[in-house]
């Protein structure tokens, strides 16, 4: 499984947020599962890890109810595999605020579904900016600051090592 993580990183560290700020920036998971990833993101942008830990009640509603880390007046990056409903990212949104983070929230997944209320509940949730890679089409005029990352070049890498029988240890995803 090819991982888009170092590209989306890349991207990321290009413009999401402003030079100064970068210094600053916490990674956040907003949830247990995605740790693992933002742990990954944390080590290529050199910034420190934050969790939220949530309680999903269906498969549109999410309660996040503590953070563990610091984000108090500091630009946070949230992280997660894929954005559907936005309901985790709005409500991991929701608790970095209450802990004081600064307003310049980013988000980041390498698949943008944006299914069902999505892009209001990002909206809703002041995102700043949302990065995503192509791997599904996007719209082409969104209702929010949506940044899209092609995977043509990490596609173009992994079929070259192959047909010269090179590893792709590095261009997969850390299981």
């Amino acid at each position: 499984m090819l991982t888009a993580v170092p590209l989306l990183a890349r991207e990321l560290g290009a413009g999401s947020l402003g030079e100064r700020e970068w210094d600053r920036a916490v990674v956040v998971a907003p949830d247990l599962g995605a740790v693992k990833l933002a742990e990954h993101y944390g080590a290529l942008l050199s910034c420190p890890v934050a969790v939220v830990r949530k309680v999903r009640l269906s498969g549109t509603r999410v309660v996040a109810e503590e953070l563990v880390g610091d984000v108090r007046d500091r630009p946070v990056v949230i992280v997660d595999d894929m954005i559907s409903t936005g309901g985790t990212i709005e409500a991991a949104a929701q608790v970095v605020a209450g802990h004081g983070a600064a307003p310049e929230i980013v988000v980041v997944a390498a698949h943008g579904l944006f299914v069902e209320a999505a892009v209001e509940r990002l909206n809703r949730a002041g995102i700043r900016r949302v990065l995503v890679t192509d791997t599904l089409a996007q719209p082409a005029t969104p209702a929010m600051p949506l940044g899209t990352c092609s995977v043509a070049p990490l596609l173009a890498d992994a079929i070259g090592r192959l047909h010269r029988d090179e590893p792709l240890d590095d261009l997969l995803a850390r299981v």
